[in-house]
């Protein structure tokens, strides 16, 4: 193709099938950047991607994008005005830090499919039956009523036939859009969806970094209907907005998680590297178990000397941080609660410690990251 002939191209849109953003190749600093040359290649194999995305699928490296929060609501708020199933995707290992707030406003009257992804990660001790019924107790309380819940693998490709299968029936003809928080694993969903169906491997950018989709994608079904993937809502108060790409491996589990228990006595502590903290303040000696990123380190001490050895050994013998990242990392914030029926203290993006009745204890967590207690998943 001519210069000229590309440039006609962009003027009627061509869009990077990675995160969804408009090619453009004046303002390398902007959304959809792509030099010329990249993009005549990208257009002979009629697979055009951003610099941004050819960066991050190539050499893991991401750049700051100039989207707001306001920006990707606004994005999602165009949902409420069309007639369509919403496929709801959230993170089973983090469920509390998936939910959207308000998600009825962005999707009007549709019915919501609710999927839980990262089941491979989950303990094979949950008996999954108990595992949906909790999330939809738990959507119910965050005023979502879906139609159906189910549990997926979208990186293992587990359980994604079933949920076409589901999808198919739902959505009576209509466009699919797929809704969640940054990095549940929407777009590797969709890969495997498009791998079912077509045998493309990974068309669309995922990666570990919040917000990779950055503008709407649509993949079209047979019927003319499409399946549209929308950007990532981004929460602020998850662990991966305050850590670097080392740090990331510790706080998202790849593999199953094995459960730790600690007999604690009060006035005891868990330190969960130099990332988050857990205090027992008062009750009887109890069992207190901890799902977290299994290479996370624990470490335990007295009460009455935490905060002098997390001031000593935090990016040393507390890691992660590094003792270089612990120089941005914000200081940790405390959040005390009093149980009455077996709970989850959950640390936003991290893990979740399950505590009994009957105790006072303390979740510390980065200043912005959701420290919250809620009913036992397990």
């Amino acid at each position: 193709m001519t210069d000229d002939e590309i440039k006609k191209e962009l003027l009627d849109g061509i869009f990077c099938v990675g995160c969804g953003a408009q090619i453009q190749t004046n303002a390398k600093n902007e959304l959809g950047y792509t030099p010329m040359s990249a993009l005549k290649k990208g257009l002979e194999t009629d697979e055009v991607y951003c610099q941004r995305c050819f960066r991050l699928r190539h050499y893991n490296e991401i750049q700051p994008v100039s989207l707001t929060d306001d920006d990707f609501r606004r994005l999602l708020g165009q949902i409420a005005d069309t007639k369509a199933l919403i496929v709801y995707v959230v993170d089973i290992f983090d469920f509390t830090g998936s939910l959207i707030p308000g998600l009825h406003r962005f999707v009007g009257d549709n019915p919501v499919l609710l999927v839980g992804n990262k089941a491979d990660v989950m303990p094979k001790s949950l008996k999954r039956t108990k595992l949906t019924n909790w999330m939809r107790q738990q959507a119910n309380i965050n005023g979502i009523r879906p139609i159906d819940v189910t549990l997926v693998s979208a990186k293992k490709g587990h359980s994604v036939a079933d949920l076409m299968s589901k999808i198919d029936n739902y959505r009576q003809n209509r466009d699919v859009y797929v809704v969640g928080v940054t990095n549940v694993g929407k777009s590797t969903l969709i890969n495997a969806i498009i791998n079912s169906q077509t045998g493309i491997h990974n068309l669309i950018t995922t990666s570990r970094f919040p917000g990779t989709t950055l503008d709407k994608i649509e993949i079209p079904f047979n019927d003319g209907a499409k399946l549209i993937d929308t950007p990532g809502i981004i929460h602020q108060d998850q662990m991966a907005h305050y850590l670097g790409a080392k740090e990331l491996k510790y706080v998202s589990p790849q593999k199953e998680v094995k459960p730790i228990v600690y007999q604690l006595n009060e006035q005891q502590t868990l330190f969960m590297g130099g990332l988050a903290r857990f205090d027992f303040i008062q009750g009887d000696k109890s069992s207190f178990v901890l799902y977290f990123e299994n290479n996370l380190m624990l470490h335990r001490t007295k009460l009455e000397k935490a905060d002098t050895f997390y001031l000593k050994h935090a990016g040393t013998l507390l890691v992660p941080p590094t003792s270089e990242a612990m120089e941005q990392f914000p200081e940790l914030q405390r959040h005390e609660f009093r149980t009455r029926e077996k709970s989850d203290v959950v640390i936003n993006g991290l893990g979740w410690i399950t505590v009994p009745a009957n105790v006072t204890i303390a979740g510390w967590a980065p200043k912005g990251v959701s420290v919250i207690i809620r009913t036992a998943m397990i």
